[in-house]
């Protein structure tokens, strides 16, 4: 926080230079040989499918972070069986500066009960066949951890862990 120079009462004002990285959580939901997705309806990623999630807010942990971030964005009610790794996104300007970089907790669950239906930060929220995500547009990374999420719960390991 910066503080100001007004004379009276000290005030203190959000720095404008923002703090990298920040934390955020998203979970891979697998409902039998499904796999939960929902569209980003805003931000640098709109139109792409990506698993649910967002920012971890503060005091909150991220393993509760990931499941109501799946409720906003889903209305599904889920239940997280493990961690699956930890993910950096870093976006850089031309000259090489960082312009964003988020850490992502990425958990692996199962669904519970509800349908899916655009809510919060989602254009559209739905199950789909494991056998298509290759042909989605998608965020980065996500195809990745959806196959690691399924081996890790077809293996039964639930646990996962980076």
């Amino acid at each position: 926080m910066a503080e100001s120079n007004l004379t009276g009462p000290k005030i203190t004002t959000p720095d404008p230079t923002p703090v990298w990285p920040r934390c955020g959580a998203s979970t891979v939901i697998v409902r039998g040989k499904d796999v939960l997705l929902m569209q980003r309806s805003k931000g640098a990623f709109t139109g792409l499918w990506s698993l649910p999630g967002g920012h971890i807010e503060p005091g909150e942990k991220a393993r509760d972070a990931a499941l109501r971030e799946v409720r906003e964005e889903t209305l599904v009610d889920a239940e997280i069986l493990g961690l699956i790794d930890v993910h950096d996104i870093v976006a850089r300007k031309p000259d090489g500066s960082v312009l964003s970089h988020y850490l992502l907790a990425v958990y692996h669950g199962r669904w519970l009960s509800g349908e899916p239906a655009a809510a919060s930060d989602s254009r559209a929220s739905r199950f789909f066949p494991l056998a298509e995500i290759d042909s989605l547009p998608m965020t980065e990374g996500a195809q990745d951890f959806i196959r690691r999420a399924v081996a890790l719960q077809q293996a039964g390991n639930p646990a996962g862990g980076a």
